[in-house]
Parts: structure tokens; sequence; C-alpha cells
């Protein structure tokens, strides 16, 4: 009895000691709302849509292109697309929680590319948004750092 005793309140403390460190288990942080790109020219806002999580292209340092035209999504493969905006663009999707404090199930578009990716992100310690994109297995992929911006960002969309 006295053994069992010893292993619940080993078990006690290291249950506690789980839960108060950030971003393990219940205490993760949330990939919600506004983070930059790695290159810092596009800010994404993301968001539940419905059970799962989307992110949409909220902000572009640079909305117009040379032309001083609304920068679209010339690099999609599907003639009919290469028309819509990018701001306001939908590249994340598809994200339901892990159970261990990331996001898995989701796919990612790249609008430099126009390839879509199935995709896993999850909150970092040190609190930036680590974003995989991968064909396969995640093994196969790359990633992509994202940080959140000092304050939110202004929509570069209507309304």
């Amino acid at each position: 009895m006295q053994v069992f005793l010893c292993f619940r309140r080993r078990a006690a403390l290291i249950m506690a000691l789980f839960l108060a460190v950030p971003g393990v288990g219940w205490a993760a942080q949330t990939p919600q709302g506004w983070w930059l790109d790695a290159t810092g020219k596009a800010g994404v806002y993301i968001s539940a849509c419905g059970v799962n999580l989307c992110g949409r292209i909220e902000w572009l340092r640079a909305p117009l292109d040379k032309a001083g035209r609304v920068k679209t999504d010339i690099h999609n493969p599907s003639p009919a697309l290469r028309s819509r905006p990018l701001c306001g663009l939908t590249i994340l999707g598809g994200f339901v929680p892990d159970g261990v404090g990331g996001w898995r199930g989701g796919w990612i578009y790249d609008p430099s590319t126009g390839n879509t990716y199935r995709s896993i992100l999850h909150v970092a310690a040190d609190g930036t948004l680590r974003v995989r994109g991968y064909v396969g297995v995640p093994l196969l992929g790359r990633s992509e750092i994202m940080t959140r911006p000092a304050q939110p960002l202004a929509s570069c969309g209507p309304g």
C-alpha cells in the first residue's frame, strides 16, 4: 500500500509539472490570431472554420503589383482562379487538434508556386508558429516559422 501511495504522489507531481509548462498539453497556446509569414510580406489570420482551423491572407506589405493592380493568385494551376485577389485568400484549412498541443489533418496553399500540400502546425514554446507542408509524410516536407506581429494588422480586404 505504501508503494502505491508513493507512486500516486509522484504521478500527481509529474502531472502538475506537465500542466504548468507552457506549450505542453492543455496549457498549449492556440494558433488562432494574427501571424506574419517568414518573409514579413504577408499577414495570415487563423480562426475557427466550423470545427476546424483555417487561415486567410489578411494583410500584405505590398498589396499592389508593379502596374498598380491588386495582386492576384497568378500561379494557381487553374486559369479560372488566377484573377482572385491574394488578399482574403484562404491558404490554410482543415486543421483539427492532435491531442498533444498541435494541429493535424490540414492543408496549406503556397500562392508563390500554386501548390497545395498536406500540413501540420503547432505553436512552439518560443511562441512561434511552426507550419510544415509536405507530400506523403511530414518527413518529406518544408517548414515555415511564422511570428505574431507586435500589434494586430490592418486588413487589406474590404470592410
